[in-house]
């Protein structure tokens, strides 16, 4: 039957929609940027940063006094009360949960329609749960009041300042949302905006969020090693979990 206009091979029409519910297709397909998993050496060096820097900052070194310096200086600028804030708030939302889960709302619905796969979803379900869990317990943790609280306290009833939750949140977000727009393939130009986004976002948002006062200096690295670490931790699951599973499931499904 081959050659007759309008014929589908069923055979072949399965072994298409097999691969397709399978999951992405090779990273190096269509890729116009890496995917930006973080090799091993940077997660470790992230976990010994995040514990080490904890423990300076518990332990009264001078990178609390460090803290204070760069928090004085800013709190004389006072740019929480001026003209320039509306535009630094908006930097801070490059980092706000709402605005990116808006934003990978749509990556994840576009590819569900287009690619007919769930896994993007839930790499992002895995990485905003990793995120809550993670972020808040090291936040309950410490409890740290933030710069514009009068006096620096740990484990004060009212801290949640230690790690920034913003930073961390655009590491891990955005960094899930270039890897699915570089390994389904989309447009490059789509590519390399998520890539910029992956940089320039938790840049962006650590900068602002330290010149209004709602964050120490401290608070913005960590959150960006957590957030670092997270995602490493997310393209391991998915390595060993999810896109096997996903994989497993498709496979059964077409038998």
């Amino acid at each position: 039957m081959r050659g007759v206009a309008g014929y589908r091979d069923p055979v072949t029409s399965r072994a298409v929609e097999r691969r397709r519910a399978a999951g992405p297709p090779s990273p190096a397909a269509g890729a116009v940027v890496s995917a930006g998993r973080p090799p091993w050496w940077l997660v470790v060096a992230c976990v010994l940063l995040t514990a080490a820097m904890s423990w300076a900052l518990l332990a009264g070194t001078w990178l609390g006094s460090l803290d204070d310096r760069v928090a004085a200086v800013v709190g004389g600028w006072d740019l929480r009360h001026g003209p320039t804030y509306p535009p630094l708030w908006v930097l801070t939302q490059f980092g706000g949960r709402v605005t990116i889960l808006v934003v990978l709302a749509g990556l994840v619905g576009y590819l569900a329609w287009r690619r007919r796969t769930w896994l993007p979803l839930l790499r992002v379900l895995v990485a905003v749960a990793l995120l809550t869990v993670t972020v808040y317990v090291i936040k309950d943790a410490t409890g740290r009041t933030a710069p514009s609280f009068p006096g620096s306290f740990f484990f004060h009833a009212d801290g949640a300042s230690f790690p920034s939750g913003h930073v961390a949140n655009a590491v891990l977000m955005w960094g899930v949302a270039r890897w699915q727009a570089v390994q389904y393939g989309l447009p490059a130009r789509v590519q390399r905006a998520f890539w910029l986004l992956s940089v320039v976002g938790p840049l962006a948002t650590g900068a602002a969020m330290v010149s209004l006062d709602f964050h120490w200096v401290t608070d913005a690295v960590v959150g960006g090693a957590v957030g670092i670490l997270l995602l490493g931790v997310v393209h391991a699951l998915d390595a060993f979990v999810l896109s096997r599973w996903v994989r497993a499931h498709a496979g059964r499904q077409s038998d």
